[in-house]
C-alpha cells in the first residue's frame, strides 16, 4: 500500500515518526507552512522557515525513505499580525523554488479584514506563479467561513479546480464538492475528523477529488492517520483502487498542478549544512580515537 500524506507538519514530529509513516506505507508527504504556537515577532523568522521546509525537512524525510515537498504562504492567523504581513512581499522569491508544489496555507482564522486581504493577494500569487492553493477553512464558523472563503476564490484569477479546501467536515463537503474545488479533510484522535466520519463521507459523496490527511503537528495528533483511514476503507467494502485513488493518485493529481511535484525520494546526503541528525556513535562503529576530528561534539 502506498500512501501520499498532502498535509503533514513534520517540523513538529520526531524522526521516529518518519520511521513509522514509512513503515505504514507512506512514501510521500507535504508540508504546508503554518504558525508555531510562539508568535513570530519578525518576517526574518519566516525566512529561516522557509529555509528550513526546503532543506532540512526534505533532507530528514530521505533518511527514512519519503519524498517531501511543502507549500508556502502567510497563514491565516499570522495575517492578522502586522509585524508578520511583510511576508507577502518575501513570497515571491520562495514561490519560484522546485520544492514548493502549491501557496499555503492562506484562507481564514477569525474572518478578519486582514485574513481578506492576505487571501485575496496569495491567491494572485499563485496564479502569477502557476501554482495551486491550499485554503485552510477555519475551525469556527465552518461553513460561514467556506462560503467567504469560495467568495474570494471566485473574485480571484485561479481556478476553482486548482484550490484544495481543507479541514472539510460534514457540514461544509457538499458545497465545497458544488463549487469545484478539491476537498482536503484533516483526521485527528479527538477534534476534527476520525477514520468513521471520514468513510461515511466517502461512502456519501465518493473519492472524486477528496485528499485525507494527518495535519499532525506539534498538538495531540497522529501521523499515521492515513493509514489507518486506508485500513479502515477496506474493513468497510472500498476496493484497493478506492484506497490508492484517495490516498495517492488524488494528491498527486492536485500537487502535479505545480508541475514540480517528483514522487521518487532523493537519495539521502550525508550531512545538511554539517549535520548528519545523529548524536554520538552509532553502536556498530568502532569508537573514534581520542582527538579524532567530528563534525558534531
Amino acid at each position: 500500500m502506498r500512501l501520499f500524506d498532502p498535509h503533514i507538519h513534520m517540523t513538529s514530529r520526531t524522526t521516529d515518526d518518519y520511521e513509522a509513516m514509512y513503515a505504514a506505507g507512506v512514501r510521500a508527504v507535504v508540508e504546508p507552512a503554518f504558525w508555531l504556537g510562539q508568535p513570530r515577532t519578525s518576517p526574518a523568522s519566516f525566512t529561516d522557515y522557509f529555509d528550513s521546509l526546503l532543506g532540512w525537512e526534505p533532507f530528514r524525510a530521505a533518511q527514512y525513505g519519503i519524498a517531501h515537498h511543502c507549500t508556502l504562504a502567510l497563514n491565516p492567523k499570522e495575517a492578522n499580525d502586522p509585524r508578520c504581513t511583510p511576508v507577502l512581499d518575501l513570497l515571491p522569491r520562495y514561490l519560484v523554488k522546485d520544492n514548493v508544489v502549491a501557496v499555503g496555507e492562506i484562507g481564514y482564522d477569525s474572518m478578519t479584514p486582514a485574513e481578506d486581504t492576505a487571501l485575496a493577494a496569495q491567491l494572485q500569487l499563485a496564479a502569477d506563479h502557476g501554482l495551486p492553493a491550499l485554503v485552510h477553512t477555519p475551525h469556527r464558523d465552518k461553513l460561514a467561513g467556506l462560503r467567504r472563503t469560495l467568495d474570494v476564490v471566485r473574485e480571484s484569477a485561479l481556478p476553482m479546480d486548482h484550490v484544495l479546501v481543507d479541514h472539510l467536515n460534514e457540514t461544509t463537503v457538499k458545497e465545497a464538492k458544488d463549487s469545484g474545488c478539491w476537498l482536503g479533510f484533516s483526521v485527528y484522535p479527538d477534534t476534527k475528523m476520525d477514520e468513521e466520519r471520514m468513510v461515511a463521507i466517502l461512502r456519501s459523496h465518493g473519492p472524486e477529488r477528496v485528499l485525507v490527511n494527518s495535519a499532525a503537528d506539534w498538538g495531540r495528533s497522529d501521523p499515521l492517520k492515513t493509514r489507518k483511514v486506508a485500513d479502515l476503507m477496506l474493513a468497510e467494502g472500498f476496493t484497493e483502487d478506492d484506497v490508492d485513488r484517495v490516498l495517492w493518485r488524488n494528491p498527486v493529481a492536485f500537487y502535479g498542478l505545480s508541475g514540480r511535484l517528483t514522487l521518487d525520494a532523493p537519495v539521502p546526503e550525508a550531512t545538511h549544512e554539517g549535520n548528519s541528525i545523529q548524536r554520538g556513535v552509532p553502536k556498530d562503529e568502532p569508537p573514534r580515537t581520542a582527538g579524532a576530528a567530528t563534525a558534531e561534539a
